[in-house]
């Protein structure tokens, strides 16, 4: 096996561990957006979240993008590479030109030649997308397909189990906090 299919393997492995001994949703995203651009020697990558509204993609971890970039303005999820939101990767070789993109000028502006999009999908249901960003033009081999596949699916999965484990902890201090006003209440009542 080459040597960097074996540093892909390692990497993945590391995030694997990473979302396996944590349920705090940013050191999720934090090991997958960080991993993917030290592995695939990227600019940069983000992970967006859709929100209840399903209107907007809100930036929940990114690594190796400005600041100012980030904080561009809204993603609207109906202007930007909504395909991504239907399933499909989109591979946008020229993010400079391309409609696709919502913000064309920063993009130029932050140095971005070409962005693949990678929907996050939980049981069916789109639930982000992974953005991965180049300085040059690039398409990426089959190996580093499939290690992307394997990121945007565990990630996925670790941000399902953050989010069910962060219900079901307030869910849990409601009961808690629930019980002790009974009991106060019928301590107050004698």
């Amino acid at each position: 096996m080459p040597a960097r299919e074996i540093q892909y393997l390692k990497l993945f492995k590391d995030v694997c561990k990473k979302i396996n001994s944590s349920l705090d949703i940013g050191e999720v995203l934090k090991a997958v957006t960080e991993n993917t651009v030290k592995t695939l020697d990227v600019k940069g990558c983000t992970i967006f979240l859709l929100d209840k509204t399903k209107k907007r993609l809100r930036v929940s971890s990114s690594y190796g993008l400005s600041q100012e970039y980030i904080n561009k303005g809204p993603v609207d999820s109906e202007k930007s590479i909504v395909d991504t939101l239907r399933g499909d990767w989109v591979l946008v070789s020229d993010a400079k030109n391309d409609p696709k993109i919502q913000y064309r000028q920063e993009a130029k502006k932050e140095g971005i030649a070409s962005i693949l999009s990678v929907p996050m999908s939980v049981k069916g249901t789109t639930i982000g997308v992974l953005r991965i960003y180049t300085s040059e033009s690039r398409k990426f081999s089959d190996v580093e397909n499939e290690f992307i596949s394997g990121l945007a699916e565990i990630g996925s999965i670790g941000i399902e189990n953050a989010r069910m484990y962060s219900h079901i902890k307030t869910d849990h201090e409601k009961l808690i906090y629930d019980v002790h006003q009974w009991f106060d209440f019928g301590a107050s009542s004698d």
